[in-house]
């Protein structure tokens, strides 16, 4: 298990929307990027994720969605905050064809940051239950870089909802009417074998968009062996999963990242 991280790398700061307030995590200087954690919260893989992204040129905003910022991953940790965002009125872990209104939150911040540092515009990742969420922040024009990793809602408990995207046919459209209009792509992440990220939603997502949406699948087997594997397969392509070591398939991922923010962004 990994050492708690204490974050003390990162400028902290409030921000609020709609009546919600959060911390947000700051680093780096360059273009936006809004790093959207995955479940159980920003555990030291996910700090170390975002320290990438800082480095490779980019001002990262990370906000703390749920969980204690800087604890690392167990079983019972991620199964309590799975539990908590199941029940919350922020995120609808179910809902078809619509997306959790944590997004309205997530785009103010999107916005806030644009609105700091200008540029071309602003690019975000999600990540497990925030991976489709950078499809619905994509609505606003500054969001230019939109990346998918492992995108887990709807949570896939019928063959429906496994193919189904956690976005509204708005959010749809208007990434259609983008791709066409002004080359918004769209770059998706995932292991061959994720139950929770199954390859119906990926192809969804390309039966939607077409060239423009840009898929990594990558073999169960290329995933770290030493990680704790939460949800019984490999899941975290970023993340808990990375191997952060040159030749890896994980780290080619992340290298692809980068270089999808790079293309965008700079």
């Amino acid at each position: 298990m990994a050492a708690p991280d204490a974050l003390s790398d990162f400028a902290a700061f409030p921000f609020s929307h709609g009546g919600a307030e959060r911390t947000v995590y700051r680093k780096g200087s360059g273009p936006a990027v809004i790093v959207m954690h995955e479940v159980p919260g920003i555990i030291p893989e996910a700090a170390r994720f975002a320290r990438i992204v800082a480095d490779a040129g980019f001002t990262v905003f990370m906000p703390n969605l749920f969980g204690t910022p800087g604890k690392p991953v167990s079983a019972g940790y991620g199964l309590r905050e799975m539990a908590r965002a199941c029940i919350s009125r922020e995120f609808h872990v179910l809902a078809e064809n619509r997306s959790s209104p944590i997004t309205e939150w997530l785009r103010a911040l999107a916005k806030r940051a644009y609105d700091e540092i200008g540029g071309r515009g602003v690019g975000a990742i999600g990540m497990c239950l925030t991976g489709n969420f950078a499809l619905t922040m994509t609505l606003d024009p500054w969001v230019v870089a939109p990346v998918l990793s492992q995108p887990s809602l709807p949570f896939p408990i019928t063959r429906r909802k496994a193919a189904t995207l956690h976005a509204t046919a708005e959010a749809v459209a208007n990434m259609r009417r983008r791709a066409a209009d002004e080359g918004l792509a769209l770059l998706g992440l995932r292991f061959a074998g994720d139950r929770v990220c199954r390859r119906e939603r990926f192809a969804t997502l390309a039966r939607e968009f077409g060239a423009a949406f840009e898929a990594i699948e990558l073999p169960d087997a290329a995933a770290n062996p030493e990680a704790p594997k939460v949800l019984g397969r490999p899941h975290a392509v970023l993340t808990l999963e990375l191997i952060d070591r040159a030749g890896e398939p994980t780290r080619a991922a992340l290298d692809r990242v980068i270089g999808f923010f790079k293309e965008r962004l700079s």
